[in-house]
């Protein structure tokens, strides 16, 4: 089923508003179910645990309360890492997490969250919805078993947290840095040492010098850390992920089983939400930068030198899972093909806006 064309917003609206006025007609007609949602976030990240509660609702509302589905944060019912494999099994109905959590399986996993250097926030959207990504994807996810649909992104994330400065590629050597999946297969081309390290442990990891750097989020979430305090160098951008998509994972045979009522009840929730953590996440992150800012950490702008031995050892890596993975491949080969017609129109219009508005603001003319 070719996901959510270019009427999506008439026909959900549409929908909505003639479920209102025949509520009585609906309840009659559609069954009561009542589903599990496993989260692979804690309450903690209130922003992207919240993005699941406020999927529920809205399917809730759009079935006048017929489909009701309770969400479990991280480890409550499964590990987070677990989460799509919980929902592939059956073992719940649905899982929220990002794909690249399932890197390890498969590197394709990753295609559904981000690539190294790839598209934006805005971009990929436009590539889910309209460049058939999310058809790409869901042939992919339908081998495991599941059914996915996007909803939230973090946007762009920071470059992560540093003991101490990088001036040069050569400083990246035997750096051990709290990162994994795709972006740890890059760091490792330039001498880097990936760690796997879970969230809770990030602070004392780096208190210790057991790592030497950490990645997470962004401002908003990274703060809560308090990594500022034992590594002051908060570098951007995060190359690695311009933007970070997470999915809602459906087990495949309970999507199919869904009236089709519930079926768009599902979608159009989830593209509500996907945007609605995007602005949620523009709403916080000025606000915390300036307090992480205020508290004593540095700014700082990754070189060009840097960024581009990334990007070459990033396009090798692409290079080498490409040639033994067609699933890969073909993903893959689709993001790249869509990037380029993408940023040579996000330069003239987009970039030349905000290029102008930026200069205001360093100028304090805003």
């Amino acid at each position: 089923m070719t996901f959510m064309k270019r009427r999506s917003f008439l026909t959900a609206t549409a929908a909505a508003a003639s479920a209102s006025i025949a509520a009585p007609a609906f309840a009659q007609s559609e069954p009561k179910l009542n589903w599990r949602l496993v989260s692979a976030y804690p309450k903690s990240l209130d922003v992207i645990f919240n993005t699941a509660t406020m999927l529920a609702d809205h399917v809730r509302v759009l079935t006048n309360g017929k489909f009701n589905i309770q969400v479990f944060a991280a480890g409550e019912l499964v590990p987070p890492f677990q989460s799509a494999d919980a929902a592939a099994a059956g073992t719940v109905e649905m899982a929220y997490m990002p794909p690249q959590y399932n890197w390890g399986k498969d590197p394709t996993w990753a295609l559904g969250s981000s690539i190294p250097f790839g598209l934006n926030t805005r971009q990929t959207n436009a590539w889910l919805y309209y460049g058939g990504g999310n058809d790409l994807l869901n042939d992919f996810y339908q081998q495991h078993g599941l059914y996915g649909l996007p909803c939230g992104n973090t946007s762009a994330q920071m470059g992560g947290w540093f003991r101490k400065e990088i001036n040069a590629v050569e400083d990246l050597k035997g750096l051990k840095l709290r990162v994994g999946g795709y972006v740890g297969k890059v760091l490792e081309k330039l001498g880097a040492v990936p760690q796997a390290i879970p969230a809770g442990e990030i602070y004392t990891s780096l208190e210790r010098g057991t790592i030497d750097a950490a990645e997470w989020i962004g401002p908003y979430d990274d703060e809560k850390l308090g990594l500022y305090k034992v590594a002051p160098y908060y570098y951007y951008p995060g190359w690695w992920e311009g933007q970070s998509l997470i999915y809602t994972f459906v087990n495949a045979g309970k999507w199919k089983e869904l009236p089709p009522v519930y079926q768009q009840a599902v979608r159009v929730a989830c593209e509500a939400v996907n945007g609605n953590v995007v602005a949620h996440y523009d709403h916080e992150n000025p606000q915390a930068i300036r307090r992480l800012v205020a508290n004593g950490a540095k700014l700082r702008l990754f070189k060009k030198e840097v960024l581009d031995a990334c990007w070459n050892a990033s396009n090798e890596v692409a290079a080498e899972l490409s040639s033994g993975n067609a699933n890969f491949k073909k993903i893959y080969d689709s993001q790249v093909s869509f990037r380029r017609d993408a940023y040579l129109w996000a330069q003239i219009a987009e970039a030349g806006h905000d290029n102008y508005m930026m200069s205001l603001q360093r100028e304090g003319k805003l």
